[in-house]
């Protein structure tokens, strides 16, 4: 089988790659005549742990292209795949879906033999019906259908996400475009995967309310970490006896500093401003929304809290500064509140960051890029754990405690345990933990 894949964005690359892993004949095109040139020599755009080896090896293998040129990539081709970026539309926070729209009309262009439309990217309910239209607008002879298939794909495990999913999702009315989808996923249905069939409409309402419904876990937890606080209870301990419970399950309650990424904040907004219109608001999620965005700006405050009430004229070393570990992504993460807000109260801002310090350094003006964690923490007044990355898991205590100005860290992925940090002789504060007996600061 053949498919053309429109975007080298995280999900267009990553998916064309894993498709092609398949033995399908992918072809990525791209607008960007740089990324592009990159993609052909070899050169990843993304950090995704397994992605440079898994494109150099189909590359090698003739099942994976890149391409400037669309009408080369859909000649031939089964399927070809929308895979833009819908970012949150500047001023109403619907998404922006004119790349979407613009590939619709580039594809109605080029369309010569059958060809199965498929939105890959996140899109809200109705955007596959007005794909349709476009297409058929454009040309009115055109052989095709349109599906959804959205992407649940988590940055940092989105190869292994994609070869061995919970489910995939197709919507599509026609059984000669789902018949294409069938066989595009078949290792997949090799292996038991669960292929869930439904109406357009609904896989694409399927998307949001995953990532919302997930988002509204976070938010459940960091609330419950923070009456935790209050009454002297652990909410580590809490989720765990919550988690053990079938209908509820283990996973997306580790309190923190409030979600971030590509997905969650822009879905989140996307599906309220979708339910507004529609006249069905979605009460929940507008409030997980508003509790997460008020969460993100007021870590600063905790750490300051830690130095004494003020930073003026103090130094602190921040480790990790995308919004999740094993990716370079910046889209909201919640070092973008609390960088910026710990600078305007005087603090100076050194860090460290594995991946993400070349992206960080375009949104993060004034930060003192350090070359590893312990360069970050040299004369800090205190450090701050903003990202799990697992190099930060097992610092050296004595080494770091000895580069401090005072030993003091504020751990707001709760990565140590309160007792080993009072022993090591730290003032230790986490988020929703009783704290131990600590050294003074």
């Amino acid at each position: 089988m053949r498919i053309a894949m429109i975007g080298t964005g995280y999900v267009g690359l990553v998916s064309g790659a894993c498709f092609s892993e398949f033995g399908v004949h992918v072809v990525c095109v791209d607008k960007d005549a740089g990324k592009i040139e990159h993609l052909k020599r070899g050169e990843i755009p993304i950090y995704e742990p397994g992605l440079d080896d898994l494109v150099a090896r189909n590359v090698a293998a003739g099942r994976l292209s890149f391409t400037l040129d669309l009408k080369e990539a859909m000649a031939g081709a089964d399927a070809v795949f929308i895979a833009v970026g819908t970012p949150t539309r500047r001023g109403d926070g619907h998404a922006d879906l004119s790349y979407v729209y613009a590939a619709a009309e580039e594809i109605a262009a080029n369309l010569d033999h059958y060809t199965v439309v498929v939105n890959k990217s996140t899109v809200p309910v109705g955007t596959g019906r007005e794909v349709e239209a476009i297409i058929r607008r454009t040309n009115p002879n055109a052989d095709f259908d349109v599906a959804s298939n959205p992407e649940f794909l988590r940055e940092g495990s989105a190869i292994g996400d994609f070869m061995r999913p919970d489910r995939v999702v197709i919507g599509t009315s026609s059984e000669r475009a789902a018949d294409v989808m069938r066989r595009l996923y078949r290792p997949l249905y090799l292996i038991e995967t669960p292929i869930v069939l439904t109406a357009l409409e609904t896989a694409e309402l399927t998307k949001y309310a995953a990532n919302t419904f997930l988002a509204a876990k976070i938010t459940f937890i960091n609330e419950i970490a923070d009456l935790c606080e209050k009454v002297g209870a652990n909410v580590h301990d809490v989720a765990r006896g919550i988690g053990l419970d079938g209908r509820i399950g283990k996973k997306f309650l580790h309190p923190g500093p409030g979600y971030g990424g590509s997905c969650f904040p822009k879905d989140t907004l996307a599906l309220v401003r979708t339910a507004q219109q529609v006249g069905s608001p979605l009460r929940i999620i507008e409030t997980v929304v508003e509790i997460n965005d008020t969460r993100k700006k007021a870590m600063a405050g905790r750490i300051v809290a830690a130095c004494g009430g003020s930073v003026e004229g103090k130094t602190v070393g921040v480790l990790g500064v995308t919004f999740k570990p094993n990716t370079d992504d910046m889209r909201d993460a919640p070092s973008l509140d609390i960088v910026p807000a710990l600078q305007t109260a005087g603090a100076t801002v050194r860090a460290f960051d594995p991946a993400g310090m070349h992206e960080a350094g375009k949104l993060l003006p004034g930060v003192v890029w350090a070359q590893d964690a312990y360069g970050a923490l040299e004369g800090a007044d205190c450090v701050v754990i903003l990202t799990e990355w697992n190099e930060f898991r097992a610092l050296d205590l004595k080494r770091a405690k000895a580069l401090l100005k005072r030993p003091v860290m504020v751990d707001l992925r709760n990565v140590y345990n309160p007792e080993d940090m009072a022993a090591a002789g730290f003032a230790y504060s986490s988020i929703g933990r009783p704290a131990a007996p600590s050294a003074k600061a």
